[in-house]
């Protein structure tokens, strides 16, 4: 069974930085896909950015040019880099991680962007 587990979240001021991890508790090669949704309070989840081993980065519209996706092979994690963060970004970030069978996910990292 695939456990993922992330940290790095918190409250941050609008305009500041925040840097997820998802520590995978097996090899990340065996993913064929990896990434982020987000749910923010009344809302449905919304997926953030992908990373596709040899395929493609991909990120939302809403944080393309903000975030940035990565992943350390040798470590089994994967990061989210936040920047130029702003309240519409205050959500309960999911890190996911797709086999050819199945999709696991983490138990969520808050963020929050409030003055």
């Amino acid at each position: 069974q695939v456990q993922l587990v992330e940290s790095g979240g918190g409250l941050v001021e609008p305009g500041g930085s925040l840097r997820l991890s998802c520590a995978a508790s097996g090899s990340i090669f065996s993913f064929v896909d990896m990434g982020w949704y987000r749910q923010a309070p009344g809302k449905e989840r919304e997926w953030v950015a992908g990373i596709a081993p040899g395929i493609s980065i991909r990120y939302a519209d809403s944080t393309k040019g903000r975030f940035t996706i990565s992943r350390d092979s040798a470590k089994n994690t994967l990061y989210l880099q936040m920047n130029n963060l702003k309240p519409e970004d205050t959500a309960l970030y999911y890190c996911y991680a797709k086999t050819s069978k199945n999709t696991y996910w983490g138990h969520g990292a808050r963020v929050t962007v409030s003055s």
